[in-house]
C-alpha cells in the first residue's frame, strides 16, 4: 500500500514540546493547509466550505525512532502503566499516522498556493505532512456518551496561567488568551515535577520560557 502526502500543515508550533496532546483542546491556535503541488486543484475541495469541521489524517514525521513493540506507556497514566498500542492514540505505531479533528475556518480560492485551509484546534507542529481529508459528519461521527477507558482516570485538567509583568507588556489581549489556552494543558512530560526548571516552548517566533510552581505555569520570559 503507498500513502502519498497531500499538503502540509502549517502551524505555530515548531517542535513537538508544546503541541497540545489532543485536537480541540486549543481551538484559538489557528493553522493552514497548504497542498503540494500535484493536489493543488481548487476542484479537489469542491463543496469542502459546506461544513464546519475536518478529518486530517497525517504522519507522525518527527518521530526519532520507529516502533518495536505493540505495548507503550501513555503520557496520561503517568508513563508507569503499560497498554496495548491499538488500545491508545501513542504516536509510536506500526504505521505513524495520526488522526485529528479540526474547525475549518475557511478557504482561500486565489493566489499562488491556493487553495488553502484554515483550521483551528489541531495538536500538529509546523511541517506536518497531511496524508488525507475527510468531512466530519456529525450525525455519524459524534457519540457524547461513549467511554472513555483508560484516559477517563485523569480526565482534563487544566492550571491557572500567569505572566510576569514584562511579558505581560509585550503582548496583546489575543496573544495572552492563546498562550494562556495553550499552557494551561501544561506541556511538560507528565513525569517532571521540578518547580525550579524553566522549561522553553518554540510558539511562532518566540521561545516562551515557563516554569510551574503549585498548580500554576509561571510564563517569565519571551
Amino acid at each position: 500500500m503507498e500513502i502519498k502526502q497531500i499538503a502540509t500543515f502549517h502551524s505555530p508550533f515548531k517542535s513537538k514540546f508544546g503541541v497540545p496532546k489532543q485536537s480541540g483542546l486549543a481551538n484559538d491556535v489557528n493553522g493552514e493547509i497548504v497542498f503540494l503541488p500535484a493536489f493543488r486543484n481548487i476542484d479537489a475541495l469542491r463543496g469542502i466550505d459546506g461544513y464546519d469541521w475536518l478529518w486530517l489524517l497525517w504522519s507522525f514525521h518527527a518521530n526519532r525512532h520507529q516502533a518495536h513493540s505493540l505495548v507503550v506507556r501513555p503520557p496520561v497514566l503517568g508513563g508507569n502503566e503499560r497498554r496495548g498500542v491499538f488500545a491508545t492514540r501513542s504516536p509510536y505505531r506500526p504505521n505513524p499516522i495520526g488522526l485529528s479533528s479540526v474547525c475549518l475556518q475557511g478557504v482561500e480560492w486565489e493566489g499562488a498556493e491556493a487553495p488553502i485551509l484554515y483550521v483551528a484546534g489541531a495538536d500538529l507542529m509546523d511541517g506536518t505532512p497531511i496524508v488525507d481529508i475527510k468531512p466530519y459528519l456529525a450525525y455519524t461521527d459524534a457519540h457524547p456518551d461513549a467511554k472513555g477507558g483508560f484516559s477517563e482516570q485523569r480526565g482534563l485538567c487544566r492550571l491557572s496561567v500567569e505572566f510576569s509583568p514584562d511579558v505581560l507588556a509585550r503582548l496583546s489581549d489575543q496573544q495572552i488568551a492563546i498562550l494562556s489556552e495553550i499552557l494551561s494543558l501544561d506541556p511538560r512530560p507528565r513525569y517532571h515535577c521540578d518547580d525550579t526548571k524553566v522549561y522553553g516552548m518554540p510558539y511562532g517566533e518566540w521561545d516562551v520560557k515557563f516554569r510551574v510552581s503549585q498548580g500554576r505555569i509561571i510564563v517569565v520570559d519571551l
